[in-house]
């Protein structure tokens, strides 16, 4: 850890743009802050090595001795005689005293017990710097569920009320963030917590187009390439957009390797352009890290979600349609695991109120499968890709055929 004073006018013009407004901190307590943090994560990282649940025994002893000595002196005289008496007593005494404590090593507990301290850490930093400070824990789904909502629970007591914001970065559907027991634990989303989604969905096709077409011109304008228009067949972005499912990462990821594609081909009768056939390739390479991610980030439910998507890929192959329905009220459980593939990126959510014909009185929930299912390697003739940001693919929405999951008809 160090510090890097307001006085570095050059360190943060060169990292920020822009040198500081404000006085620097207080060098001393920024010091002593530094020390005690260290000293703190010094001691967590002793209790992260050490085995955990293990039985401990100490022994204390101690022992005393003691010594005390009474002596005193007499004068006797008889008949001209005289004579001195000396009399003493020494008394030595020994005690000893020995303990014995068994107990159980926990590291959960050795956190609760340090709870005080971590609040007043929390709480002296703020007001060091004079202004609220940020707690960021990532990819928070990658714990057990089961241990989410205590986690997010401790880190809540440890921040609450000591000027500090609380972010955690996660999978909406893959994440457990509070718990319904005695008492309550974790943070409850609209009370505790705001939910920010950072990814534009299909569902709103043109603005997640405009979002990303921004992005990819801005970048392009920094870098002094040239401008995406002039490098892009007219279809090429809608599928682009598409095979992003409107996720930011995966829409460059997937551009840079059209790039790639199109060089690799070398014009011919598609032109030089980067066109749809391009895009298709490329998002057909991305399925495999979609498909690593998926055995990374499941742990014990993949078995479960990969038997689930198989059977929503054979599901569209079967209709000849890139698109399929789940009706709103479906299972609670089956509708968890598809929201799940969502979350995942391999399924897309493109629209959340879809009514069938002859399905009076019920909605559905329309999804996409992923583009990197059918093209590229996996290419399949005769699968119909439906425009349902249009007019018309709405329409194509609506059939019955295209559900795959509802309650039984009556």
């Amino acid at each position: 850890m160090g510090l890097n004073s307001t006085k570095k006018i050059a360190w943060w013009r060169k990292v920020f743009g822009a040198q500081p407004e404000r006085s620097p901190l207080n060098k001393q307590k920024s010091q002593q802050l530094i020390a005690e943090l260290s000293q703190q994560i010094n001691n967590l990282n002793d209790i992260l090595h050490s085995e955990d649940d293990a039985d401990m025994n100490y022994k204390w002893s101690s022992s005393d001795a003691i010594e005390t000595e009474d002596s005193g002196e007499a004068g006797v005289g008889f008949k001209g005689l005289q004579s001195n008496l000396k009399v003493s007593d020494k008394i030595k005494s020994d005690s000893s005293v020995e303990v014995t404590e068994a107990s159980r090593r926990s590291k959960v507990n050795y956190l609760h017990r340090h709870m005080l301290d971590f609040r007043r850490l929390f709480r002296e930093i703020s007001e060091l710097a004079g202004t609220d400070a940020f707690l960021m824990l990532d990819d928070l789904y990658h714990i057990r569920r089961s241990d989410q909502a205590n986690v997010l629970d401790y880190f809540h007591r440890a921040t609450k009320g000591n000027q500090v914001w609380l972010k955690a970065g996660t999978i909406r559907h893959r994440t457990d963030w509070y718990l319904h027991s005695d008492p309550p634990k974790g943070l409850k989303l609209g009370d505790d917590a705001d939910e920010i989604d950072l990814d534009i969905t299909l569902e709103k096709f043109s603005i997640a187009k405009t979002f990303l077409s921004n992005i990819l011109h801005e970048i392009a304008e920094e870098a002094g390439a040239p401008s995406p228009r002039n490098i892009m067949a007219d279809t090429a972005m809608d599928r682009l957009v598409l095979a992003s499912g409107g996720v930011a990462r995966d829409f460059l990821t997937i551009f840079r390797r059209s790039v790639e594609v199109a060089r690799e081909r070398g014009g011919g009768f598609r032109g030089p352009k980067i066109g749809a056939e391009d895009v298709n390739r490329a998002a057909g390479e991305h399925d495999s890290s979609k498909r690593e991610e998926l055995k990374r980030d499941t742990n014990d439910e993949r078995e479960r979600l990969e038997r689930l998507f198989e059977s929503v890929r054979e599901f569209c192959f079967n209709t000849g349609s890139n698109c399929f329905l789940v009706e709103r009220d479906w299972n609670q459980d089956g509708a968890k695991d598809i929201e799940e593939l969502v979350d995942l990126r391999l399924i897309h959510r493109i629209n959340p109120r879809v009514t069938v014909r002859d399905r009076a009185g019920r909605l559905y929930i329309a999804y996409m499968l992923d583009l990197s299912q059918y093209t590229g390697d996996r290419k399949r003739r005769g699968l119909n890709m439906i425009s349902f940001w249009s007019k018309d693919g709405s329409e194509q929405l609506r059939k019955a055929r295209l559900i795959f999951a509802e309650r039984p008809i009556k």
